[in-house]
């Protein structure tokens, strides 16, 4: 085992875990969490998608639990169903094959309600799931989770913006006072910060900066609109590419359905993730696209956070995100485990403040377009923008030159015009020159 981990002094299993998960060192997160939930702490961890938060909290609060108490012990609460089933899905790859004797359950919306209080006649020590199912099945008097020592609020920036931070806030009101609160984001937005308040008064807080904003190993392309329709040029981008996997993202669930349903009566297969899909639907949607169904997928931020779709080898911006933290989450889908990758967003003039936002992050767009199935390069997008600004200082430099006289005669006004004229011409010859 890497000697790395071995200074947290884990039990054997977990041990045994990391190895056959094949880490070899902590990330940066992992390095600041871990002491700080082994001693019991409550913390903030903020740090990108993608930097080994889930087994920041998981390894842990596996390690501390009791095996002798056959009660709820911690919870971990996701804001979608598929996050919370991969995270579950990372607690039973642990405890099922280095330790029979740890129970967990997931619990999430648009599954039958019934039937998971009737698997509640035993209280799992692990519980897993969407605030809202857990705080049902908790006043149900199904779940007991008074007995639980941490809960772990994981996407805490996603939670508050789906509206479920009143659900957690139920759920951890019925635990214990000196309950460990573990809460991970990418962001701590200034409207969750109430509920960090309510609940931990003097928290932990680690704040991994990442090293770069994005991977290297993504081409990142601007696409213009034009006077084209904007399905046009997603359609013509689409075909250049042969995609393993492309991901379209769309800002809403409406817009998503809009764009799946134009790219198939245009024949693509394509395949569709948002919260509209009902459970069921959704489920099928996600095992079908692991199992490489789809070549392409139209969906909302949803995906972007947390869920792991492997092998997306393109991510199409339709549209860019309202809150621009989501640019970088969407493009992180591609170019992982060390692949490369092309983010493509496609834009229109109103979108101009949004990519200087994006470009003063450090990422550097390619300005192309596809004419005739081909990838053409494009004039810098900042020129026509720098034309107006040298026309606007050529209009001052030549109403500076040219001056009032004292005694006004008639038709001054025209010579003055003609003067201004004369200078502008002059100039705009000289700032052609020094585009060209």
């Amino acid at each position: 085992m890497s000697q790395a981990f071995k200074r947290y002094e884990f039990k054997p299993f977990i041990d045994e875990a990391i190895n056959a998960l094949g880490f070899h060192e902590p990330t940066p997160i992992q390095e600041k969490m871990i002491p700080m939930i082994k001693k019991g702490q409550s913390a903030i961890g903020q740090s990108q998608t993608g930097t080994g938060k889930t087994h920041a909290y998981l390894l842990p609060l596996l390690d501390g639990l009791d095996q002798e108490r056959n009660e709820v012990q911690f919870v971990i609460t996701a804001p979608t169903r598929e996050l919370a089933k991969q995270i579950h899905h990372e607690v039973v790859k642990i405890t099922d094959r280095f330790n029979q004797s740890i129970t967990s359950k997931c619990f999430v919306g648009g599954t039958d309600k019934q039937r998971a209080i009737d698997k509640l006649k035993f209280q799992p020590q692990v519980v897993v799931g969407t605030p809202g199912r857990i705080n049902d099945l908790v006043k149900e008097q199904a779940l007991f989770v008074h007995t639980a020592r941490s809960i772990v609020i994981d996407e805490a920036d996603l939670m508050l913006e789906m509206g479920f931070i009143e659900d957690v806030d139920q759920i951890a009101s019925r635990m214990p006072e000196n309950l460990q609160i573990l809460v991970f984001s990418a962001t701590i937005p200034e409207k969750l910060k109430p509920f960090l308040k309510k609940y931990m008064e003097n928290p932990q807080y680690a704040h991994i900066e990442p090293k770069q904003v994005l991977a290297q190993n993504i081409d990142f392309i601007l696409v213009p609109k034009k006077s084209r329709s904007k399905i046009e040029v997603l359609h013509d981008v689409l075909n250049s590419f042969n995609p393993y996997l492309a991901i379209v993202f769309t800002n809403t669930k409406a817009k998503a359905d809009e764009v799946a349903d134009a790219l198939l009566t245009k024949g693509m297969k394509v395949g569709r993730v948002h919260g509209g899909l009902p459970a069921r639907e959704r489920s099928r949607m996600m095992k079908q696209i692991r199992d490489l169904e789809y070549q392409y997928i139209v969906a909302t931020d949803l995906a972007a956070r947390g869920i792991d779709i492997p092998g997306v080898s393109h991510v199409i911006n339709f549209e860019l995100p309202t809150d621009l933290d989501f640019f970088t989450h969407r493009v992180g889908r591609t170019a992982r485990a060390g692949h490369s990758g092309t983010a493509v967003t496609l834009y229109e003039p109103s979108d101009e403040d949004a990519l200087s936002q994006i470009e003063k992050k450090g990422i550097s767009f390619k300005h192309q377009e596809v004419r005739n199935g081909e990838w053409v390069d494009l004039t810098e997008r900042h020129k026509r923008t720098n034309r107006k600004k040298s026309e606007n200082e050529t209009d001052a430099k030549a109403k500076s030159l040219v001056h009032k006289p004292k005694k006004v005669k008639p038709g001054y006004k025209k010579k003055m015009q003609f003067k201004m004229d004369k200078i502008k011409k002059r100039e705009r010859r000289i700032n052609r020159r020094n585009n060209d």
